[in-house]
């Protein structure tokens, strides 16, 4: 899947409080993993996401090999809309 990269950070920025850590304990993968797939890049302690960013308009163009997290948040902001 492609998505620009202020779209990503847009979700992210969209989550409520907490939901990093949220989406990681559903996930079983650490936090910074979460971070990292949302664009942060400290390694060390969490894994590097399966993403490629292609230079471009809009912070670049991410093409994401599995969409699991980015589900997972948007399903967690229309819960937070919804209820």
């Amino acid at each position: 899947m492609n998505i620009s990269f202020d779209e990503l950070r847009r979700v992210k920025h969209s989550l409520p409080t907490g939901s990093i850590g949220r989406i990681a304990n559903e996930l079983s993968v650490p936090e910074q993993t979460v971070r990292n797939y949302f664009g942060a890049s400290k390694y060390g302690d969490g894994n590097p996401a399966s993403r490629h960013i292609q230079p471009g308009p809009d912070g670049g163009i991410v093409h994401l090999e599995d969409t699991t997290i980015l589900d997972f948040a948007r399903r967690i902001i229309d819960e937070s809309h919804n209820s």
